[in-house]
């Protein structure tokens, strides 16, 4: 899969140094994916849910979420938001 785009992860990590180690290792599980379909992303990371256009990832043991777009056709997966799970329960990251 390409990554558009790892800045969001370098900028988020800024702030929130200790969700840099799952942000990369998110980074190369992804990286190294040829994902199709949401199951095929399940198989990776087995908490990823589906949410509405958006596939959300837990990490560093749901501290955080990244919030992303995959496009399975073009192999691409695009970084929206990484939030804390405080800023993910506001949902304003839907509008």
């Amino acid at each position: 899969m390409r990554i558009i785009s790892k800045a969001a992860i370098n900028e988020f990590c800024k702030t929130h140094k200790d969700a840099l180690e799952s942000l990369l290792h998110w980074h190369g599980v992804t990286k190294r994916a040829a994902w199709r379909h949401l199951a095929d992303v399940r198989a990776d990371f087995s908490h990823a849910d589906a949410v509405d256009a958006f596939t959300v990832f837990n990490i560093s043991g749901n501290k955080y979420r990244l919030v992303s777009v995959i496009k399975y056709r073009w192999q691409i997966v695009y970084i929206r938001h990484i939030l804390t799970h405080a800023e993910y329960d506001k949902g304003k990251w839907k509008l």
